[in-house]
């Protein structure tokens, strides 16, 4: 599996790229052919925490993790922890939902050894405990974040009046503000 390894307000050093490939070379043993996509790691700093984000594309599925932390390695080893409960839950998912041959249950080796012991989680008992029903105002991007931090929430659901789509506000972790739009 290959990754491109970029870094945010930091160097990325020859120990540093070693050590992420190492450790997410960990994760090949779950497929059965290594993946064709390239991975992407960024490693960054943000207000003296060491911040490490993995995105994998795969076949009808994307592994994403991200760990923030006092120090660079102790994240990379949370990210790939991330990374292995994703791919195992995943696993499971597809497991019992398909059965038949050729189906995206391939993509993942049967059996696979873990390395860490995480409890198994039904993941039948997800339940809707609120539904919440609302009119879209159309506004621009801005007022829907100043309409977000009014409500005192995370993100904002509104319908984008540059675009006619409906788009989201939200509030990274870093302080700043992230927008997610239809293709």
């Amino acid at each position: 599996m290959q990754f491109s390894i970029r870094g945010q307000q930091i160097e990325v050093t020859d120990a540093l790229r070693d050590y992420v490939d190492k450790k997410l070379s960990r994760l090949e043993k779950y497929f059965d052919a290594p993946p064709t996509s390239e991975g992407y790691v960024t490693l960054g700093v943000v207000r003296g925490l060491h911040t490490v984000e993995v995105t994998i594309p795969l076949a009808g599925v994307t592994l994403r993790a991200e760990d923030r932390s006092d120090d660079m390695y102790a994240s990379i080893d949370a990210v790939v922890d991330k990374l292995e409960r994703q791919i195992r839950k995943h696993k499971t998912k597809l497991n019992r939902k398909f059965r038949q041959e050729g189906s995206l249950k391939t993509l993942f080796v049967e059996g696979a050894p873990s390395s860490i012991a995480v409890e198994e989680q039904d993941y039948d008992d997800l339940e809707v405990v609120r539904n919440k029903r609302f009119t879209l105002k159309p506004m621009d991007v801005e007022e829907a974040i100043l309409q977000m931090n009014m409500v005192g929430h995370n993100f904002f659901v509104f319908s984008n009046i540059d675009t006619s789509e409906v788009s989201v506000v939200y509030k990274r972790n870093d302080g700043k503000y992230g927008l997610i739009e239809q293709d």
